[in-house]
């Protein structure tokens, strides 16, 4: 999209499965998409602008803000979707790893928001932090990803006080297990068993009231929903919890 009338969205995360689905949603219902991710989409040409690095980094979005001021400098979304995942004991956690949960799942939304705060308040933008259901209920050996998901609630509530007299709002998605690279990844070196992949996945699927894995698409609906202030304009500091309804039964069950 090129259209200098159409809203400006920046979303991290932009070449993953969430982040990914978002932008494709967006650039149909005609907003103009700056992504960010460590490395390039499948999808160019549903981009204004597609940068790669680091979402942690403060001169990345430095770059980002010099981007959006050439876009005309108001922003009227941001999307944090970035996501990094580590899968081990507490004790056998690197503080490198530690580190790059931390910075990656909370920090990058801490240097958005101290960077673009002035492009969204111009835009009265609304801010979705794609969160987890691990802020809520969370398994063993996810102790780094669990806190930065935690942290990441509490600092969206933090925000939307804020920044409410900005007219900036400020909500969360918590998706449970969605189909991804991610996912898949965690499964493997995670805390279920199975023979492969898919037996891990069924598995998964199996604890869910409704019996599957969600889809990118379905979180990518709910962020719209936030970000379309016809359809959400009273919601701030809130969360949306889409999960097939894994949290709502009782593990005694």
């Amino acid at each position: 999209m090129s259209n200098s009338d159409s809203p400006l969205v920046m979303i991290t995360g932009s070449a993953g499965a969430i982040g990914g689905a978002t932008a494709s949603l967006l650039a149909r219902k005609g907003w103009r998409v700056i992504g960010l991710d460590v490395r390039r989409s499948e999808r160019p040409d549903e981009f204004l602008v597609e940068l790669v690095g680091d979402v942690s980094q403060a001169l990345v979005w430095d770059a980002v803000l010099s981007r959006v001021n050439d876009a005309g400098g108001e922003l009227h979304g941001l999307v944090h979707a970035a996501a990094y995942q580590v899968c081990a004991p507490l004790v056998e956690t690197t503080e490198a790893d530690w580190r790059k949960v931390l910075d990656t799942n909370l920090g990058s939304l801490y240097q958005a928001g101290r960077i673009l705060h002035g492009s969204l308040a111009k835009g009265r933008a609304s801010v979705v932090a794609v969160g987890s259901v691990h802020a809520r209920a969370t398994s063993a050996n996810i102790a780094a990803y669990a806190a930065s998901k935690g942290g990441l609630s509490a600092m969206v509530r933090a925000l939307a006080i804020e920044w409410a007299g900005d007219g900036i709002r400020v909500n969360a998605v918590l998706p449970g297990a969605v189909d991804s690279a991610m996912l898949r990844e965690g499964l493997r070196r995670g805390h279920l068993a199975g023979t492969g992949e898919q037996a891990l996945l069924d598995q998964l699927a199996n604890r869910t009231v409704n019996r599957r894995i969600g889809q990118p698409g379905e979180i990518a609906t709910a962020i719209e929903f936030f970000l379309d202030e016809r359809k959400s304009s009273f919601a701030t500091g809130t969360e949306l919890v889409i999960d097939g309804g894994a949290t709502i039964r009782l593990s005694t069950e």
